[in-house]
């Protein structure tokens, strides 16, 4: 099988144009479609769907594309271990993660990144709700959570402490709790589940954190809308200290109880499919946010 070719795929595929995948790879589009076709007859499917109108993915080139991407995967792993390519990483990296975390701390090293790596390009997806990194195909994640998912492999970026916060305004208003049990009645900006956490001290004494014993008047699923209610003044709220620290340090946010912590033990991880091979592109994206980000001392509580 052409791995040109799948590339070719691979490329209209995330485009849904041939010509310009063809563009890219310096071919015409009379070329382009040619390739595809004789790919297609290979496999005996129909991967693309033309019209005049428009491209579309067939359920078979949907099913086909995650192997296509592996066997690239594989190709340009195996060339890169053999010293087989002179110049750097090429290609499209797809990289998914928290719409909040990204817009803060991602977007800012965008800039460094492509002019280390002038060839490569990311294809972001950001957004707060939980995602499927193999469905969705993806080169790399960011999670924050235990890593207990058996089909994915990675590597700690950093500690996720979540803290409680709330605006100077608020605690003038409202009072400043000496104790977790003085939590109660006070507003919480909640998170959607609204289930109980745990609170841990240095000393490891734990207390519990329970919405039904406070007002909850906001309920929020997204990082950003919850750190903005909190400036706002519209109560106590639980934030990753990655979120906030900014804030805090600038006194815009005071932390609440601030010898106590969510007792969660999160970590944020780079992960990745484990039945993938881990390209260069990957690697080197996966290093190069460790390197400007892993360990911040903001962020450890």
């Amino acid at each position: 099988m052409d791995t040109d070719n799948l590339r070719l795929f691979v490329m209209a595929a995330e485009r849904l144009n041939i010509s310009a995948a063809g563009r890219e790879l310096g071919l015409a589009p009379a070329v382009a479609s040619a390739r595809l076709a004789k790919l297609e007859q290979e496999l005996g499917v129909e991967l693309l769907r033309r019209t005049t109108r428009k491209v579309s993915l067939s359920l078979e080139g949907s099913d086909f594309l995650p192997y296509a991407r592996e066997i690239l995967a594989q190709a340009d792993a195996g060339r890169a271990a053999l010293g087989g390519t002179e110049a750097g990483p090429k290609g499209t990296l797809r990289f998914a993660a928290p719409s909040s975390f990204a817009q803060l701390h991602v977007m800012p090293l965008l800039p460094l990144f492509h002019e280390a790596y002038p060839d490569l390009t990311l294809d972001l997806r950001l957004s707060d709700t939980r995602f499927d990194a193999i469905e969705g195909s993806f080169d790399l994640a960011l999670r924050s959570g235990p890593l207990s998912d058996s089909s994915l492999k990675g590597r700690k970026l950093a500690d996720d402490a979540r803290v409680l916060c709330a605006s100077p305004a608020y605690l003038d208003a409202q009072g400043t709790p000496g104790s977790p049990s003085a939590l109660d009645g006070h507003q919480l900006i909640a998170w959607s589940n609204l289930e109980p956490r745990e609170l841990v001290n240095a000393a490891g004494e734990t207390a519990r954190l329970d919405p039904a014993r406070m007002i909850c008047r906001t309920i929020v699923d997204d990082g950003d809308a919850q750190r903005e209610a909190t400036l706002a003044g519209a109560g106590v709220s639980m934030n990753s200290l990655w979120n906030v620290a900014h804030e805090i340090a600038g006194g815009r946010l005071v932390r609440v109880l601030p010898e106590w912590k969510m007792n969660d033990r999160s970590v944020l991880w780079l992960v990745y499919p484990r039945t993938n091979v881990l390209t260069p592109k990957t690697r080197i994206f996966m290093d190069f946010l460790i390197r400007h980000l892993a360990d911040r001392a903001g962020w450890r509580g």
